[in-house]
């Protein structure tokens, strides 16, 4: 009786589920961050990027005396980060235009699909924001009556291509975008840009489709990637500029101009008007990779551009993503320049003559620091996942992060219980304080400094062997983990994990009972860069947790 029982009470424990563990929480989360580059700038100038780490594809709008400016976000959730600003140079985050699980469904999606290059303007009352859901969509329109948000659900756009930008032109509004040439490629990257005509009342697409420039400024040279276009209209010429040669370290900006909507478009002979492509790239602390921009016109005439570029701390890796950076913009002879062929983009240049109304806006550049006590009502807007969340992820209490995932970073099916920032500067420390004791064989909790869902480490509490260890593990493209260090812990004591990251090297400590111990150190980190992970995103870091499935056995 006794053993018939037993086995019945087994069974119905298999047939509800496996335990899973106690959720995790985290407590006093601290960032601190140095720039590798040491500059000064001046009581009259700025420092670039404006903002520092994974703020890719910038758009930037300005309404009145007031700017704003939206990034790619790719697959993670909340997306596309709003900021506004009053001089150009200090962004304050206001918002997420998505930050609502029935907006976009990002499941199955890996981290670098999803939003490609947003584009903000304004029109009558309203923010007008279109872009690209990569394998989630397509290309789409999204409308706010304040740039903070709420913003309505997708209106849906019937073309193919990414990259859609609005030009208004008094009450009519036109969409262009990179498309299919009108011909059969001619070879890998072979792209056009095309404009039509948009009911901004309806929010639909009415009339001809229109080519207006097939491959780039030379397709005999075999151009690749034109992309991320914008139309603005200036002394009687339409001018288009759009990046060319990819978005590595052959990235451009190029521009050509029509005296019609339509084209013909001709290329500027002096293109590139922004690169860095030509500079040694043995140089002391490169900018590289530059373009995608957009020209803004300030209150007081002057122009000024937005683009995107990396700081890369080796031969082409950076784990911090790309960047947002700001530069002006002279016109000479009927065309626009950014910057003059084979100079450096500057870390320091002299600021935009405009009010300074967000000084006390939180750092977005330079060396900085934060704490978050978790003690609020909600997560700083600064926070985000991967994947859409099919049902709450964590929940405040008390002073702390509390997490209990069912879905494994690099499970695709689900959005993992992962929170983190963006790592801003490649030398950066990072902490948290975890209380947590794994159950099952499996189960984890502690930091995860994710670029992709095949190259990302996880630092933390886990359960191996029938034993709570603190463990370091890292998947380097790959889908399975590699045990770099481990060593035994007492679940019923807190922990505090630190994270140090140094280019492409790191260090792990972890303290109990106000004691630190270097779990490992000199860890190389490189597989955490764009080079070697692939895709378009940068490094997050932030607290994860993972209930292992597991099948218990039935036995008499």
């Amino acid at each position: 009786m006794r053993k018939t029982r037993r086995a019945a009470l087994l069974l119905l424990a298999a047939i509800a589920g496996p335990a899973l563990a106690g959720p995790a929480r985290f407590s006093d989360f601290r960032y601190d961050g140095r720039a590798q580059e040491k500059v000064t700038p001046g009581p009259e100038q700025y420092r670039n990027p404006i903002l520092s780490g994974y703020y890719p594809d910038p758009s930037i709008t300005r309404v009145g005396e007031a700017y704003y400016l939206v990034n790619s976000s790719f697959a993670h959730y909340p997306g596309l980060p709003v900021f506004r600003s009053s001089d150009m140079v200090h962004w304050r985050q206001i918002g997420n235009a998505i930050d609502r699980p029935d907006q976009f469904d990002f499941s199955g999606l890996r981290s670098s699909r999803g939003m490609f290059a947003p584009d903000i303007s304004f029109h009558d009352g309203l923010f007008y924001l279109v872009g690209t859901c990569v394998d989630c969509g397509g290309n789409f329109v999204m409308t706010a009556k304040d740039a903070a948000g709420p913003w309505s659900k997708p209106h849906w756009l019937p073309f193919e291509g990414i990259d859609p930008s609005i030009y208004w032109e008094g009450e009519r509004a036109f969409i262009v975008n990179n498309r299919a040439p009108a011909e059969p490629p001619r070879y890998e990257g072979h792209r056009a840009i095309w404009v039509q005509e948009f009911d901004w009342r309806t929010l639909t697409m009415t009339g001809a489709s229109t080519q207006i420039v097939n491959g780039g400024v030379d397709i005999r040279q075999k151009p690749s990637w034109i992309e991320g276009p914008h139309l603005l209209k200036r002394e009687g010429y339409y001018y288009l500029i759009a990046a060319e040669g990819g978005t590595g370290d052959q990235h451009s900006e190029v521009v050509f101009r029509a005296r019609n909507l339509r084209g013909l478009f001709s290329p500027y002979a002096g293109n590139p008007i922004l690169s860095q492509r030509s500079l040694d790239p043995a140089r002391p602390h490169p900018v590289t990779s530059a373009g995608h921009a957009k020209l803004v016109q300030t209150q007081a005439g002057d122009w000024w551009a937005t683009f995107l570029a990396t700081r890369p701390y080796g031969p082409d890796l950076y784990n911090i993503g790309r960047e947002t950076f700001l530069l002006p913009v002279a016109w000479r002879d009927g065309w626009p320049h950014i910057l003059e062929a084979g100079k450096a983009i500057p870390y320091v240049a002299k600021r935009p003559p405009l009010p300074v109304r967000d000084a006390d806006a939180p750092p977005t550049s330079g060396d900085f620091a934060y704490r978050d006590g978790f003690d609020g009502p909600r997560l700083d807007m600064g926070w985000i996942g991967l994947r859409t969340p099919k049902a709450p992820l964590y929940r405040l209490e008390a002073g702390a992060l509390v997490l209990d995932g069912t879905t494994a970073l690099g499970d695709l099916s689900g959005a993992p219980a992962f929170v983190g920032r963006r790592q801003q500067q490649h030398v950066a420390t990072i902490s948290t304080d975890l209380t947590y004791g794994p159950e099952t064989e499996g189960d984890r909790a502690g930091l995860a400094a994710v670029q992709s869902d095949r190259s990302f480490l996880f630092f933390g509490v886990t359960r191996k062997d029938g034993k709570p260890q603190l463990a370091l593990m890292v998947r380097e493209d790959s889908d399975h983990d590699r045990l770099v260090a481990a060593a035994p812990v007492d679940p019923a004591k807190p922990v505090r994990l630190t994270i140090a990251l140094n280019g492409g090297t790191a260090r792990f400590a972890y303290g109990v009972d106000g004691r630190e111990t270097v779990l490992a150190r000199d860890v190389d980190i490189r597989f955490l860069s764009t080079h070697e992970a692939g895709g378009f995103v940068g490094t997050v870091v932030g607290p994860y947790a993972w209930a292992a499935r597991v099948t218990r056995p039935i036995s008499n």
